[in-house]
């Protein structure tokens, strides 16, 4: 039985580049980020807190190396001869002094079985010197450069406090891909002041960019964050979308991206005690499970309503 096509599957992609298994392992390199020491702005973004993604092993008490190994542990016990990507994911792991920086990427590709790095970063720290690097790392080792998009919407992102606009993101996915790096886009669905409406035009716009792979995420109120604070003097501000809906907004956004960009992520999973709302109560596999059901049902596909003349552009 042949299975209909729904989306480019990014557990698909790996399986084209590696010729075994492999998994992410986090690190924090101990990196900061410019909008939170002052050299954009202060506090970060106001549905920032890095503890929903940083799991137990990965801490800045450790070494690039420590972490690696332990994380290398936790996964082994279940695949031992599972490949690694060493995956910078917390804060803003392009800012720095590049020599300090070259040192924790050579450092984890220097671990046994890591096969690669991810480096999650903003689209305002990339310089050219450093770009220039990672162009040449990208001819001896997986490489790919993600970077956090969230909105298309300047206004949106000047709300949110992200530092940067819209045009700043297209030109570092620009830069990079022309580099030839592998690169990947982050972005948020139901941010404050969004329209839902307006959600397939951001998926065109997204499109043109030359991107690799892309994560959507729905917006999740964290402890802790300017957001939370936000969202409890003034809820009706804010659209949390129940689940179903939700399920129904991705499918209209997926549907409206061209055909060939990799979809890593749909939903995001804060730990418990750090979730305010949205609570959905499922794990990532089964929201995806989900989804799947529901495109079948729906006769929906990636790229079915979008632009024909997007592919043309990335391709130019």
């Amino acid at each position: 039985m042949i299975t209909p096509y729904l989306y480019t599957d990014y557990g698909e992609f790996l399986r084209r580049e590696f010729p075994f298994k492999v998994q992410k392992i986090s690190v924090n390199a101990g990196f900061t980020c410019p909008n939170r020491d002052g050299a954009k702005g202060h506090g970060g973004c106001t549905y920032c807190n890095n503890q929903t993604f940083n799991p137990d092993y990965c801490c800045i008490g450790k070494s690039v190396t420590g972490q690696l190994e332990e994380g290398k542990r936790f996964f082994a016990r279940k695949y031992p001869e599972m490949k690694y990507l060493a995956y910078f994911q917390a804060y803003t792991n392009t800012y720095g002094e590049q020599e300090e920086l070259v040192r924790k990427y050579e450092e984890a590709l220097a671990v046994r079985d890591v096969v690669g790095i991810v480096i999650g970063t903003r689209p305002d720290c990339m310089p050219p010197a450093l770009l220039d690097y990672l162009a040449e790392l990208n001819h001896r080792t997986f490489l790919m450069v993600e970077y956090g998009i969230e909105s298309t919407d300047d206004d949106i992102l000047l709300r949110i406090n992200r530092g940067h606009d819209f045009a700043a993101a297209a030109d570092a996915v620009e830069r990079t891909a022309a580099a030839g790096i592998r690169t990947g886009g982050h972005i948020i669905l139901g941010l404050p002041g969004e329209k839902t409406d307006t959600l397939p035009e951001q998926a065109g716009r997204i499109s043109e960019l030359p991107l690799t792979t892309l994560k959507i995420h729905q917006l999740q109120l964290i402890r802790g964050t300017r957001m939370a604070q936000e969202y409890e003097r003034h809820p009706d501000r804010f659209h949390l979308y129940a689940l179903d809906e939700y399920i129904d907004l991705v499918i209209d956004y997926i549907e409206h991206l061209r055909a060939d960009l990799v979809l890593e992520r749909f939903v995001s999973q804060s730990p418990k005690e750090l979730l305010i709302a949205p609570d959905w109560g499922v794990k990532n596999h089964e929201f995806t499970a989900r989804l799947k059901q529901r495109m079948r049902e729906r006769g929906a596909c990636q790229g079915r309503l979008a632009g024909k003349d997007v592919l043309e552009k990335v391709i130019r």
